[in-house]
C-alpha cells in the first residue's frame, strides 16, 4: 500500500506562492489517514461480527438435528470406549504337520471397574467374590470404597462368568473385548508351544506376546498381519505326540523315575515328530517359574533340549563308527578287553568281567568300557574329539526354540588321553538328549549331518557328509545286534528292525563326584535298518524298579528300554510303517561269539 505523504512538495511550493499556511495541509492529510484507518477497522470489525453469527448459527444448528435424531433413535445403554489407537492382537494358529489345531485364538472379554460409578459397592465385592472364589475380598472392598477410579478384576473370563457379573446389575462393571490364546490340547506338547501372555493392554483389546518354546521363537512372525493369517506348521504330528507322551508318563510311573523325555526324529529331514518332557504343564494356565532349588524340578523344564546329562554308553558307538570309518577296525576284528585297564593313575573297569578279547561285535552289543577305550585310542584323542564335534555335541542345538540356546553341552575343555577314554563311554562330556537324537539321525542317515527342526517342509541345504554311507550301515548293523542279542532286547518289537544303544550313567553331585543310588537310563534307536526313516531316544531320570528279592534296578536295559520299545510299538503303527521281516538286515560282516552271558547295562 502506497502512503500519502503528510507534506507533499508540490502542494507545499503552491501554498507558499499564494501565501497560505503550509501546516493545514498536513493536518488535512492526517485526518484523511485517521479516517481511513478507522474505516478499515470497522469493516475488519463488521466481518468478524457476521462470521462469529455464522459460526453461532452452525453450531446451534448441528446441536438441534443430533437433538432431534436422538430424540426419534431407540434408547441404548452407554458403553465406555478406550482411547487412544487400537491395540492389534491378532495371532497365527499354530498347527502340526497334519494341519490339526494347536494353538489358536478365542475371542473372550475382560473385566473391569470404575468405582466412583458404583451403586452398592459392597453388594458388588460380595457378588463377583461367589463368581470368582480367587478374589480376595477385603483388598476388593478396599479397591472399591476406596479413591481408585479404575482397576483390573479379570483379564479374562467366560461367557458363564460374564453373564453372572452382568447379573449383578451395578453400573461401575464393564466388560471390555479381549482375544486371548487357547491351546486346545491340554498338557500335549505344551514344552514345545511354550505358552503366551497379555503384553500391552487396554480396555478394548490386548497384544497377545509368546513367552516361551515356539510362541515366543516365532512372536514377531505369528503377529506379523503381511502372513494374511497364514498358521505356522510344524513338524509333530498331534496323534504320535499324545501317544508318546501316554507312553513316557506311564513309563515314568512304573520306572519311578523323577522325569523323563523322549524324542522321535525324522533321521532324512530333521524334522521332529514327537518330543515331550515329563513332568509337564497345562499352557492355558501356565505354572510359575522357580525361584529357587533345581530347575529340573519345575514343570517348566525342557528336558529334550535343556538338561544336560552324561549318557553313558549310547557313546560307545562314535568311536567304533569312527574307527570303521577310518578303516582301523571291522565288525570282527578282536580286542583286547583285559580288565581293569590303567590309563595314567586311573582305572577302567567293565561292569561284568569278559575275558582277555572280544570282537567289536561284542564290544557293542555287551556293552565293553575296556573295549571301547581300546578302539578310542585307536582313533587318537584329537580326531575323537573333532568327530564328536562335527556331529553337533560342543554347540547349543539350533532347534526353534527359545530355551534350546540354554542347553549348551558341557565340554572339557583339555582333552588329555583320560577324557578321551571316558568320552568314549559316555562319560566327562554332558550333553541333552537331542543332542544324542541328532547324532543317531546321523548315523542312520548315510552319515549326513542332520540339524534338528519344528517347522514342517521347510527348505533346507544337505548337511554335510561327517561319515561315510558304509560306516553308518556297518554301525547300524552292530546296533541292531545290541537290540537282538544285548542289553536292549526288551526294545526289540517284532516287524520293525529296532537297532540301538542302551546307557547308563551316574548322576554327578553338584558338590562333585557322583551319586552311587542316582542314574540317568537312556536307550537310543534307529528303525527300521533295512530302510532307516527314524530316530528315537528315551531317557529316564533316576529310574529304579524292583525285582525279584526286593533289588532295585536302574541300569538303562531294564528301566529306559522296555519303555522304549513299547512307545515304538505303538508309533510306528501312527507313523504308516508295517512291519516287515528280518531278511532285510543291513549288511553286516560276520562276527565271532564266545558264548558269554549277556548283561544289561
Amino acid at each position: 500500500m502506497i502512503r500519502t505523504p503528510l507534506r507533499p512538495l508540490a502542494r507545499i511550493l503552491r501554498a507558499r506562492e499564494k501565501g497560505e499556511n503550509p501546516d493545514e495541509i498536513e493536518a488535512e492529510n492526517l485526518a484523511n489517514r485517521h479516517a481511513e484507518i478507522q474505516d478499515r477497522a470497522r469493516s475488519q470489525a463488521e466481518n468478524r461480527l457476521y462470521f462469529m453469527a455464522l459460526a453461532f448459527v452452525i453450531a446451534f444448528g448441528t446441536i438441534g438435528v443430533r437433538m432431534g435424531a436422538l430424540a426419534g433413535s431407540q434408547p441404548t445403554e452407554p458403553r465406555v470406549q478406550a482411547s487412544g489407537a487400537q491395540i492389534i492382537s491378532q495371532r497365527a494358529d499354530i498347527v502340526d504337520r497334519q494341519g490339526r489345531v494347536l494353538a489358536t485364538n478365542l475371542i473372550t472379554h475382560s473385566l473391569y471397574a470404575h468405582p466412583q460409578q458404583m451403586v452398592d459397592p459392597q453388594r458388588a465385592v460380595r457378588e463377583l467374590v461367589r463368581i470368582f472364589p480367587d478374589l480376595n475380598e477385603e483388598r476388593l472392598t478396599r479397591d472399591f470404597t476406596g479413591s481408585r477410579t479404575f482397576l483390573w478384576i479379570k483379564r479374562k473370563i467366560s461367557p458363564e462368568q460374564m453373564q453372572a457379573v452382568h447379573d449383578i446389575g451395578e453400573p461401575g462393571l464393564l466388560f471390555g473385548p479381549r482375544e486371548m490364546r487357547l491351546y486346545p490340547n491340554g498338557h500335549i506338547a505344551s514344552h514345545i508351544l511354550g505358552g503366551s501372555t497379555f503384553g500391552h493392554e487396554g480396555v478394548a483389546s490386548a497384544e497377545v506376546l509368546g513367552v516361551a518354546g515356539v510362541e515366543k521363537a516365532f512372536d514377531r512372525w505369528l503377529r506379523d498381519p503381511a502372513n494374511d493369517g497364514a498358521p505356522l506348521m510344524l513338524s509333530l504330528d498331534l496323534t504320535v505326540q499324545a501317544a508318546m507322551e501316554e507312553v513316557l508318563s506311564n513309563g515314568m510311573k512304573v520306572m519311578n523315575a523323577k522325569g523323563a523325555t523322549g524324542i522321535l526324529m525324522e533321521i532324512k529331514t530333521g524334522e521332529i515328530v514327537a518330543m515331550a518332557s515329563m513332568p509337564d504343564f497345562d499352557p492355558n494356565d501356565r505354572p510359575r517359574p522357580l525361584t529357587k532349588g533345581d530347575a529340573s524340578d519345575s514343570p517348566l523344564f525342557n528336558r529334550a533340549v535343556q538338561g544336560q546329562y552324561e549318557l553313558g554308553s549310547t557313546f560307545k558307538i562314535f568311536p567304533v563308527a569312527q574307527a570303521l570309518d577310518m578303516g582301523l577296525i571291522n565288525p570282527n576284528t578282536m580286542i583286547n578287553t583285559q580288565s581293569p585297564m590303567k590309563i595314567g593313575k586311573f582305572l577302567i573297569h567293565d561292569f561284568h568281567v569278559y575275558g582277555a578279547q572280544m570282537s567289536v561285535s561284542d564290544i557293542i552289543a555287551k556293552s565293553s568300557n575296556v573295549g571301547t577305550v581300546r578302539v578310542a585310542q585307536m582313533v587318537g584323542g584329537q580326531k575323537q574329539r573333532e568327530f564328536l564335534e562335527n556331529l553337533g555335541f560342543f554347540e547349543p542345538t539350533p532347534l526353534e526354540l527359545t530355551e534350546a540356546p540354554t542347553g549348551k553341552p558341557l565340554v572339557p575343555q583339555r582333552w588329555p588321553a583320560v577324557t578321551a577314554a571316558t568320552v568314549s563311554f559316555g562319560h566327562g562330556l554332558a550333553a541333552s538328549p537331542l543332542h544324542l537324537a541328532t547324532a543317531y539321525a546321523t548315523l542312520g542317515n548315510g552319515g549326513r549331518r542332520v540339524t534338528p527342526t519344528l517347522v514342517h517342509e521347510r527348505n533346507r541345504p544337505a548337511g554335510e557328509q561327517v561319515l561315510s554311507e558304509q560306516a553308518s550301515r556297518r554301525a547300524l548293523g552292530l546296533l541292531r545286534e545290541v537290540v537282538t542279542r544285548g542289553s536292549g532286547r526288551s526294545a526289540n518289537v517284532e516287524g520293525y528292525e529296532v537297532a540301538g544303544k542302551t546307557g547308563t550313567a551316574d548322576k554327578p553331585r553338584p558338590q562333585g563326584g557322583y551319586y552311587r543310588d542316582k542314574v540317568v537310563s537312556t536307550f537310543a534307536s534307529v528303525f527300521p535298518v533295512s530302510d532307516p526313516q527314524y530316530a528315537l531316544v528315551l531317557t529316564l531320570d533316576e529310574p529304579s524298579v524292583n525285582r525279584a528279592g526286593g533289588v532295585s534296578a536302574r541300569t538303562a536295559g531294564l528301566t529306559a528300554a522296555p519303555v522304549a520299545g513299547e512307545m515304538i510299538r505303538r508309533v510306528a503303527p501312527l507313523l504308516g510303517l508295517r512291519p516287515i521281516t528280518e531278511d532285510a538286515l543291513p549288511n553286516v560282516e560276520p562276527r565271532s561269539a564266545d558264548g558269554l552271558k549277556i548283561v544289561s547295562n
